[in-house]
């Protein structure tokens, strides 16, 4: 049997119970390790679980996915996954690849970023389509995230913003030389994200355009959902891309139509002006509901 395992978004005793008794049986443990991490790293997993786990990165799973199955028709073989299996990021691939080698499958579900993120006061039927932003380099700056945004807001609908995640990842250079050097791991910050909007805002508005969210308009910051310390942050776009909220992983939302509860909720988790970090000058205070 493959399973596949979620372990919720904090610690390593967020597992449910039923996926704890699943790891200490199975003959490998794998653990996806390349579209989110949890506050802690494999070592505290290995020894709350009492088994040894072996990372699976990007290549394993998507270019040597045999290896993970290997076996699986006679043993079991658990897949443990941030959040939930089918949550931010589906794995149906590995899924259909155990499915034609005839290896039964079973899902243990947790709580995922997609429903936890209604701590912060949103209704979660309220949400429209989930945007991912990504990492801008000097000559790739897509804004599809900001009309996807814009699309949302229209319709009175939330959207959660996925911050991009890089792992493991090799530098043009060492991609075409074929050396296997990797970068330093990144993960967007709210901060950052803010930032990024803000220039589609600037460029849209200087195209003659009137932005469906301009740098009032009211957003939510959200660091490290579901940890001992996670930390929510309500205040204005331009706020947002001055803020610190502390180490990943980050994500961020914007709010469409407020129903006055929501609204009520959000302004308890205000940002405050010493949480903010080189504010443009002339920036207000104001915030766009």
């Amino acid at each position: 049997m493959l399973y596949l395992v979620g372990l919720g978004l904090g610690d390593a005793e967020d597992i449910s119970v039923k996926g704890l008794r699943v790891v200490r049986s199975c003959s490998r443990v794998y653990l996806e390790a390349y579209t989110s991490i949890l506050t802690v790293g494999k070592e505290a997993l290995e020894e709350f679980y009492g088994r040894d786990v072996i990372l699976a990165d990007r290549d394993l799973v998507e270019l040597q996915a045999e290896e993970i199955l290997r076996e699986a028709d006679v043993s079991d073989v658990a897949f443990l996954v941030v959040g939930d299996p089918f949550g931010a990021t589906t794995h149906t691939d590995l899924v259909l690849r155990a499915v034609h080698a005839g290896i039964p499958y079973r899902v243990i579900h947790n709580a995922s970023i997609l429903n936890a993120v209604g701590c912060v006061g949103l209704q979660l039927y309220n949400f429209g389509e989930v945007v991912s932003i990504v990492f801008w380099t000097s000559s790739w700056k897509p804004e599809s995230f900001y009309d996807k945004i814009q699309k949302n807001r229209e319709a009175g609908l939330h959207t959660l913003c996925l911050l991009d995640i890089k792992v493991k990842e090799r530098s043009d250079e060492n991609l075409m030389r074929g050396r296997d050097i990797f970068e330093p791991p990144r993960f967007m910050s709210v901060a950052e994200a803010a930032t990024q909007l803000l220039e589609v805002v600037e460029r849209r508005r200087s195209l003659g355009e009137e932005p469906g969210l301009t740098e009032d308009t009211l957003c939510v910051g959200v660091a490290r959902l579901g940890s001992c310390d996670q930390l929510i942050r309500s205040g204005s776009l331009r706020q947002l891309a001055s803020c610190n909220l502390g180490r990943p992983l980050h994500c961020m939302l914007v709010p469409g139509h407020l129903h006055e509860v929501e609204a009520e909720l959000l302004s308890t988790h205000q940002l405050q002006e010493a949480e903010l970090l080189n504010t443009k000058p002339g920036g207000g205070a104001s915030v766009e509901l």
